[in-house]
């Protein structure tokens, strides 16, 4: 199986780094068209992480529940206040079952791609659609591969250039849709360097693996703003239904 699990070491500094996208300004869109689609339902967030998204969703009085495969960064949600309302499982978003059934099932921040193959990826939609209620729907976010933003002949891009975080990107395997983001991140004046595989995914692609799950495409935004998609989107947030 391909997956990344992120090391303890990582999960120390993961909400200094990344305080910016759990900013409200942020925040708030996701959770307000989650709720939405939940339609007081309950809601189980794969790769729950730090509880960014779920904390906020609970907050607003829908039932939030997680499956998470790190437990260090687990452990970084359950000690936020109002983590006691958002019940984690640990385990990997493949095959990890909760109990119940849900209305909304979701993927945020790219984390599809952090499966590592084609065919976990679809195991990850066959994962979210075993947890669906009838009229129950699959949230994915994920960007639109950006390959050619690579110039010619060099060995990557850097797609974040901040005093404190530099993030360069290759595409290691253009066959198997593996690239690799390396992260040099300094916090508390000490350096943290971190490099792991992910698999992007071609919009196409992704509503064929929703089909072999037994979902099929309800509405796709360039983000949460519901903004339409187009061909020039660099992003998706992609909305799933379940057949039948």
């Amino acid at each position: 199986m391909g997956y990344v699990a992120w090391p303890r070491e990582l999960a120390e500094i993961y909400d200094a780094v990344y305080a910016g996208e759990a900013d409200p300004t942020v925040v708030d869109p996701i959770a307000d068209a989650l709720v939405d689609l939940a339609a007081d339902g309950r809601a189980l967030e794969f790769a729950v992480g730090t509880g960014r998204v779920a904390l906020p969703r609970s907050a607003r009085g829908i039932p939030v529940e997680g499956i998470e495969l790190s437990e260090d960064i687990a452990g970084r949600l359950r000690a936020k206040p109002g983590a006691e309302a958002v019940r984690v499982s640990i385990g990997d978003m493949t095959t990890t079952r909760v109990a119940g059934s849900f209305t909304l099932v979701y993927l945020v921040a790219n984390a599809i791609m952090n499966v590592t193959t084609q065919e976990d990826q679809v195991a990850v939609f066959a994962n979210a659609a075993a947890h669906l209620g009838p009229d129950g729907c699959f949230v994915v976010e994920v960007v639109v591969p950006q390959p050619a933003a690579v110039p010619p002949g060099a060995p990557g891009r850097v797609f974040t250039l901040d005093r404190d975080h530099v993030g360069i990107e290759t595409y290691d395997d253009l066959v198997g849709q593996v690239a690799w983001s390396h992260h040099w991140m300094e916090m508390a004046g000490r350096l943290v360097k971190h490099a792991a595989p992910y698999r992007y995914v071609w919009p196409s692609e992704l509503v064929l693996m929703a089909r072999l799950a037994g979902l099929r495409l309800r509405d796709r935004w360039a983000g949460w703003d519901r903004a339409p998609f187009t061909s020039t989107s660099a992003s998706q947030v992609a909305v799933f239904e379940k057949v039948g």
